[in-house]
This record gives C-alpha cells, structure tokens and sequence, in this order.
C-alpha cells in the first residue's frame, strides 16, 4: 500500500509539473515596449514618457523601442526626455520612422541604438527663438554642448551630432557645408555611425534584435494625455492665455455673467489642467490662482488697493508657476494683456460701452444742479440791490442791505468802509458787488 500510494504521488506531482511548465515558460518570454515620439515635443510628451518608462521597468521589459517621427520642439522638454532615457537601465531603441529633427535627433542620441527606415532623416538641430530666429549665444552654447554630450555617451562622433546644430562646421561631403546644418538621411547615418542599419519596418527591425518571439506591448497616450499635450504646445498657451482675458475683459461690459466670463474661465482653467496632467503645476498653483481672484474681489468691497495688487500678483504667479518656460509664460501673458487692452479700447472709444460690472459698486450719481440739487442757496433777487460797505473789502468783507449783514467780495479792487455798492452778481454764497461811484 505504501508502495501503491508513493507511485500516485509521483504520478500527481509530474502532472501538476506539466501544467506548471507552460506558465514557465511565459514568464520566461522576452517583453518589448514600443513607445511612439511623435508631433512636437513638449512638456506633455515629457510626462507621457516618464509614466511609459516606468511602467516597461515595472514589467521588467528587455527592451524599449521609441518610435519616433517628430520635427523638434521645446529645448528643456527635449533635455528631461534625453536624462529620462539615460536614466533608465532598460535598453533603450530609437526606430526613426521618417524623420527625427531638432529636438527629435537629441532624443534619438540618447538613445543606446538607432535604426531608420529608408528615406528617413535626422538632424537640422538649430535652436531658434519664438519668432524663428536665432537664440541667443547662451542658448546656443548650451544646445552645442548638449548635442555633443549626447553623442560622446552614446559612443558616436560628435563632429555630426556639432554639424546638426552649428551651420559654421563644414562638412560638405554629407551636403552641409558651410552655412547649411547637417541632416543625415538613413544611408549617411549608417555610413558615419549614427544608425545601426535600416529597416524597412517595426516587425523588421524586431527581427533583427532578435525580438521576434518578445512580447510586444504598445504603449499609447491616454486621452489626458493627449489634451495635456495638446494644451501645453507652445502656440495653444498664449492663445488659451488670450481667451481667457478677453473673455473677462468683455464680460466686465456685459449684465450678469454669461458666456463671456464661461469662455475666459474655461480657457485658464483649461490651462492649468493641462500642465497638471502634464506634471508641471500642482494644486498649490490653482490654489493660488483662486486666492487672487478672491483677493480681487474683496478688493471691490475694501477700498485701499493693497487687496488688489496682491491678488493681481498672486494670479500672475501662479501662470508663472505652472510654466515651464519663464519667458514663454512672460510672451504669453504681454499677448494676452495686449489684446485685452486694446479690446476694452474698442469697447468704450468705437462702441460706447460701460463696465456694467462695476456699475453695482461704484456710485455714479451726482447731485448736479441740472438735477435739482445745490449746495447753497442762490440769492438772486439781491442782483441790483444797493448797500453799504460796513467793512473795507480787500476784496472780501460785510456790506449792509437793508440792515442784513451780507458776506460780499469786490467785482475789482479795494473798496473802503462806508461806500456805497450795488450787487452785480450772486454765485450761491458768493455775493460780487461794484462800487457807486459819487456824482
């Protein structure tokens, strides 16, 4: 029996081993991450890949493969994605898949291996301003030496990644000779070592890493993410910045609240969404956003100005807070304070408007004679009226008509005591009088 019972034993074990050995080997699968780079870079697109790499080093991913098609964007934004993926102990790919410009080749530097598809590009790394013209020497030194460092960590020559920012390196054998910056095509990056290979697509180049049995996972934005994204592009925020104050600034001209003021809200509102979902404002900044506008409107019922202007200051840093670019923040906010002046301009020159808001707290009757109200009594039956100087005038003193002391002042000079005068003119208790001359 004892015999009988071992041998059911092993029997029961080789069978739970058979069924246990599959999920082995699942486990033992390769995970790939594909992540895409695509559109302009950004803040938003910053904080989309921080949650991507995090969660490929969660899932203990072997590899994670960016796939990118992007024409550039924001300096800093480029810079925290380049630490991002320097950062990460993952293997990290960059798949160019057309092309990988300014800010995109920076990203694909800093990287631990590339590959492009045939008729890709990477390069044209110049940093420009908000206008489009060449930044400042400081930017660009910075941007120099960033291209550079990308490209030593990486293992590539940094002369091509130097000739992708500054047009004065000459390398005319790749098309970009003086005066012109370097873009690489998929040919040229293998031939100077900046590709791995070429590729025609994913699946292919997954082959050729030796993927081709991974798991593949694609990661993609969410919804969030992509408004986040969206709202955090540098040509939406001064337009968002904008909105909001002429949205205000109208309905500062309208009765009531209505979709003026909805519109303006919205708008900041909507910035200050976007870059929490993006991870750059907290709820401290929309906290303070709130306070000035309290402050702001206790201001309305507590004369003084001082709740005013640090409520005013307290909005202004809250937009400052929330940026990631002080000096995009400072255009956006000259723009949005243009527009608005120039809108209330408009408003009370062209058609005639009145803050209607500010009618509620502001008195604007007056007690004009027009309306029946006068300070003193205007004696106008004393015009013509003779008396007596009972004091000198120089030019004011008392006259006596009719024995009433009356205040009086000189139509001219000086009139002594005890000459005889006639009124001319009574202005409420102002009395003018002119001297009688003697016959």
């Amino acid at each position: 029996m004892k015999i009988k019972s071992v041998i059911a034993s092993i029997i029961i074990l080789l069978s739970l081993a058979s069924w246990i050995n599959p999920f082995t080997a699942d486990a033992d699968q390769k995970v790939v991450y594909v992540v895409p780079i695509e559109e302009t870079v950004e803040k938003g697109l910053l904080a989309f890949l921080e949650r991507a790499v995090e969660e490929a080093e969660e899932a203990g991913a072997e590899a994670i493969i960016f796939d990118v098609h992007t024409p550039g964007g924001v300096v800093d934004a480029a810079d925290g994605i380049g630490k991002l993926l320097t950062g990460t102990d993952l293997k990290t790919v960059a798949f160019v898949n057309k092309k990988a410009l300014s800010a995109g080749a920076y990203i694909s530097l800093n990287t631990d291996e590339i590959y492009m598809v045939p008729g890709a590009t990477m390069g044209s790394a110049a940093i420009i301003d908000q206008q489009g013209n060449t930044a400042g020497k400081k930017a660009e030194s910075y941007w120099f030496a960033a291209m550079k460092a990308a490209a030593v960590e990486s293992g590539r020559n940094p002369i091509y990644a130097q000739a992708m920012a500054d047009d004065s390196i000459d390398l005319p054998e790749l098309g970009a000779g003086k005066g012109k910056l370097l873009t690489l095509t998929a040919d040229q990056a293998v031939e100077v070592g900046y590709s791995e290979g070429t590729v025609k697509n994913l699946n292919e180049l997954l082959n050729k890493l030796g993927y081709e049995d991974a798991e593949i996972k694609n990661v993609n934005e969410t919804f969030a993410e992509k408004l986040a994204r969206f709202i955090t592009h540098p040509v939406v925020i001064p337009i968002l910045m904008t909105v909001g104050s002429l949205g205000l600034v109208l309905e500062l001209y309208s009765p009531g609240f209505g979709l003026p003021g909805i519109a303006g809200l919205s708008a900041l509102l909507l910035f200050f969404y976007g870059h929490m979902v993006a991870g750059l404002a907290g709820f401290e900044t929309l906290i303070l956003f709130a306070l000035g506008v309290g402050l702001i409107l206790l201001e309305l019922f507590i004369p003084g100005g001082i709740a005013g202007t640090i409520g005013l200051l307290a909005i202004i840093a809250s937009f400052f807070m929330a940026s990631a670019n002080v000096i995009h923040m400072g255009i956006s906010l000259l723009i949005a304070l243009t527009a608005s002046i120039v809108l209330s301009i408009l408003m009370i020159r062209v058609f005639g408007k009145k803050m209607k808001f500010f009618k509620r707290i502001i008195l604007t009757d007056s007690t004009s004679t027009e309306k029946g109200y006068v300070s003193n009594k205007n004696r106008l039956e004393l015009i013509g009226v003779e008396g007596v100087t009972l004091t000198p005038l120089r030019p004011s003193g008392t006259i006596v008509v009719e024995d009433e002391r009356i205040d009086a002042v000189s139509e001219g000079g000086f009139i002594a005591k005890g000459k005889r005068v006639r009124i001319v003119k009574t202005e409420g208790s102002r009395i003018v009088v002119r001297e009688i001359a003697d016959i």
